[in-house]
């Protein structure tokens, strides 16, 4: 196990499909124990592989002190009547926020190291979470989300810090 360094914004990988896991191997249990340790520090909500470095279907979450994975997740529901707006960040864009709509409950279906179906779900910020790691396996960041007239304040933000 090993807390990984994270890709920033401009890094090419954070802009590709991730692909599915279809064997799950030593290096795969490896890739899971690096993400659960990397994302269980203070401020960190979420961690999608491709974040590491990693171009496979997997993330970590570390949410109301529950820190969990999931391989090969995709979004089965989301609450269409009810909606957040509030800040989001992104370790990949460290240090800005931005009013980022997300539906308030999502589900989402993957499966474990040993195969077997999972399902993980929440509302809040659990919600956020699973959206915005799902985007990241898609190769979108929350920066593509946004209202057009914030997205323009913070790609101006994005192109001076980074």
């Amino acid at each position: 196990m090993a807390v990984r360094d994270i890709r920033i914004v401009g890094d090419p990988v954070l802009r590709t499909r991730c692909e599915e896991i279809t064997t799950v191997d030593d290096g795969v249990r490896s890739l899971v124990a690096d993400l659960i340790e990397t994302v269980d520090a203070d401020g960190r909500a979420g961690l999608a592989a491709n974040q590491i470095g990693v171009s496979l279907r997997a993330f970590s979450w570390n949410v109301d002190d529950e820190v969990g994975y999931v391989l090969n997740p995709r979004i089965v529901d989301l609450s269409t009547e009810e909606y957040q707006d509030g800040d989001e960040g992104c370790l990949s864009v460290p240090g800005l926020w931005f009013p980022t709509e997300r539906a308030w409950y999502a589900r989402v279906e993957g499966i474990d190291l040993d195969g077997n179906p999972m399902v993980v779900e929440g509302e809040d910020l659990m919600a956020r979470c699973l959206q915005h790691e799902c985007d990241h396996l898609d190769g979108m960041l929350f920066l593509d989300r946004l209202e057009r007239s914030v997205r323009k304040h913070a790609m101006r933000e994005v192109r001076e810090r980074f």
